[in-house]
């Protein structure tokens, strides 16, 4: 066993704060990665306060990691000590299943994720990334690209590859017209990826002042969504919308955007469903879906992609005693537009 400094939840009302954790000693397949960055995505927070009803206390959130090897398995054949890597959303899945075997290992019914899920070498819970140190079975560890901004890569774990894998899937390219709706953390990567993969790229945002960022981001155009005026302008004309509000929101008026057979995808998780209209839908059949991070082929091949084009996240650092504060930030919408820990903070 070996103990670790973190930052854990005690309770769903208690801040986070410093505490040791375990984690255990590598098997023969397992990779140790010494934490460098962690992103801080909004899941965190709903974890840390068990907004959805299945956290187990203490409470170690965190899956946007990147690190550095420093002890392998005897069995590991992909890495070797010092290696930059990268650990996302899951850490391990039942590997027999139809999902698995298509590499589509996010869909897996016993998936493992980063916090939350039962480690079944300590039969724990799992404990994420925001901590010194973590073990990773080999399989779902990741190779980061050398010419990337390790921090500001760390949040494509998650933010970059729930943006990526849709685009992907709905084959958006050169010649298309694609919608993002919302710029936070999600939306600002999906302006960033559609821009790369050679589609007219419009942004929604309700924020005037997200204009100039959303044009510096790379979109072509920028749509207040809630000027009638300018909405309408778009009607039937969009290949492609993907939805990255976490707010309610009134989806049904990107319909109406989209042209016969245009798909929007949805990415933000509302706390409340939302109510949808079937005439928008049917009558140009238009088709509506959700997307859920992607597979760990996708996830490295999306970090592939990220260091050919050098894509990273806009990022603003902080210190590991200052989560609590960027929480309530967060929800605020106070952030451009993922924070992400120095692990480094954590010793001291």
């Amino acid at each position: 066993m070996n103990h670790t400094k973190a930052y854990s939840a005690a309770s769903a009302t208690s801040p986070l704060a410093a505490t040791n954790i375990n984690r255990r000693q590598p098997t023969a397949t397992d990779v140790q990665i010494e934490i460098l960055y962690c992103g801080v995505c909004h899941s965190d927070l709903h974890f840390a306060r068990n907004e959805w009803g299945f956290t187990q206390y203490p409470a170690v959130p965190g899956h946007e990691i990147v690190g550095r090897v420093t002890a392998v398995g005897g069995g590991v054949k992909k890495f070797k000590v010092g290696d930059t890597v990268g650990v996302g959303c899951l850490v391990d899945s039942c590997r027999t299943c139809p999902d698995c075997h298509s590499g589509l290992e996010q869909f897996c019914t016993n998936m493992v994720m980063t916090y939350g899920s039962l480690d079944k070498h300590l039969n724990a819970p799992t404990l994420g990334g925001y901590s010194q140190s973590i073990v990773v079975t080999e399989d779902f560890v990741l190779r980061m690209p050398a010419n990337l901004n390790l921090a500001a890569a760390a949040p494509l774990l998650c933010a970059g590859i729930t943006t990526y894998s849709p685009l992907k899937h709905w084959k958006v390219g050169p010649g298309q017209k694609v919608g993002i709706v919302g710029l936070g953390g999600l939306g600002h990567m999906g302006v960033k990826f559609a821009r790369a993969f050679g589609a007219h790229v419009v942004l929604f945002t309700t924020s005037p002042n997200k204009v100039a960022d959303g044009k510096r981001l790379g979109a072509h155009e920028v749509v207040i969504s809630t000027d009638a005026a300018q909405m309408a302008a778009h009607a039937n004309s969009f290949d492609f919308i993907l939805d990255a509000v976490s707010a309610t929101h009134d989806i049904n008026a990107y319909f109406n955007l989209l042209k016969r057979d245009g798909n929007l995808t949805l990415v933000g998780a509302p706390e409340k469903p939302l109510p949808v209209a079937a005439f928008p839908l049917i009558f140009k059949r238009r088709s509506f879906s959700g997307s859920l991070i992607g597979g760990l082929p996708e996830t490295q091949e999306m970090l592939d992609f990220c260091g050919k084009h050098n894509i990273t996240c806009d990022i603003e650092m902080i210190r590991m005693d200052e989560i609590n504060t960027a929480y309530e930030r967060m929800l605020k919408s106070d952030v451009k537009y993922r924070f992400v820990i120095d692990m480094a903070s954590l010793k001291s």
